[in-house]
């Protein structure tokens, strides 16, 4: 009995490390009406303003569809499990997480609470379609874009902020 309960300790513990590993797969798409959904991985790194202070850093596998007026970003975890689930409108700012549902005054205090920092959300959205749209304080690298990776790096104001995007093929 103990030899069994052992065997099925070490198969839950092998499960869990190979799942912990695992990115979930998803396939981009764009479907005829022009809503053209972007998945793969984000991460974003905050310097911090003090030399005693480590940079923050925010990853995570996402799902963004819409635009910088009407849209949805879903954040996941290594595991694949939602972990936000943010959507917005002329009228709306809304997160989801655990059940919750939190209301924000504006996409960009939205996006501020979800991922760390202030993100030009109309800049990201131009960037993925591969203009080199201006953002005040940002520039972007779009030399990767066609092997799905895009940087985007503020300077102005602190802290200096990285993007980076990995998209899925």
């Amino acid at each position: 009995m103990q030899r069994a309960v052992r065997c099925f300790a070490a198969c839950f513990l092998i499960v869990i490390f190979v799942a912990g590993c695992a990115v979930p797969t998803r396939v981009s798409v764009s479907d005829q009406s022009e809503h053209t959904i972007w998945r793969g991985r984000l991460s974003v790194r905050v310097e911090s303003d003090r030399a005693e202070t480590p940079p923050q850093a925010f990853a995570a596998g996402f799902e963004l569809t819409g635009n910088a007026q009407t849209g949805e970003l879903t954040l996941y975890t290594p595991l694949g499990t939602t972990a936000a689930a943010l959507s917005w409108s002329a009228q709306t700012a809304l997160m989801r997480t655990n059940g919750d549902v939190r209301s924000f005054a504006s996409l960009d205090a939205l996006i501020e609470q979800a991922v760390g920092t202030e993100i030009p959300v109309a800049a990201l959205f131009a960037w993925l379609a591969g203009d080199d749209m201006r953002a005040a304080g940002w520039s972007a690298d779009l030399s990767q874009r066609a092997d799905g990776r895009l940087t985007a790096r503020r300077t102005e104001p602190p802290p200096i902020t990285e993007l980076r995007l990995v998209l899925e093929k």
